[in-house]
């Protein structure tokens, strides 16, 4: 059978075919219609909150991360001061506490970057994770 053509039709088909009227073809596809705009709807309101649900602990891991990050350079100044006495042991001080900091605000950092992609992912591919 060529693959340009279609097979022909039972007449059952053609029958029940014969039977619809324009209006009944018409009211299904407004019925259809109105269905897939509902759907539609609730995806994108559900877009919407998961959106909004995640946001708030973006921004939140972000600013945690803004303040330890400060309170980093802070030590760090202080630090040097301190190890600007005649004390030796303070740059040992010095380096702890910096380092400590820097650690925790690049762990605040990284679990909002994730966050983040995770929420730029699954919005963007449709959310058919």
């Amino acid at each position: 059978m060529d693959e340009t053509t279609a097979p022909p039709a039972s007449d059952a088909a053609l029958d029940k075919a014969r039977e619809r009227s324009l209006h009944d073809d018409l009211t299904a596809l407004a019925s259809e219609a109105r269905a897939l705009a509902e759907a539609e709807l609730a995806y994108h309101k559900a877009r919407a909150a998961y959106a909004g649900q995640e946001a708030p602990r973006i921004a939140l891991l972000g600013l945690f991360a803004a303040v330890v990050a400060f309170f980093a350079l802070m030590a760090l100044v202080l630090g040097t001061v301190l190890a600007l006495s005649p004390v030796i042991g303070a740059w040992g001080a010095t380096a702890a506490v910096t380092g400590g900091l820097l650690v925790g605000a690049l762990l605040l950092a990284w679990l909002a970057v994730l966050r983040l992609r995770g929420l730029s992912r699954t919005l963007g591919d449709g959310g058919e994770s």
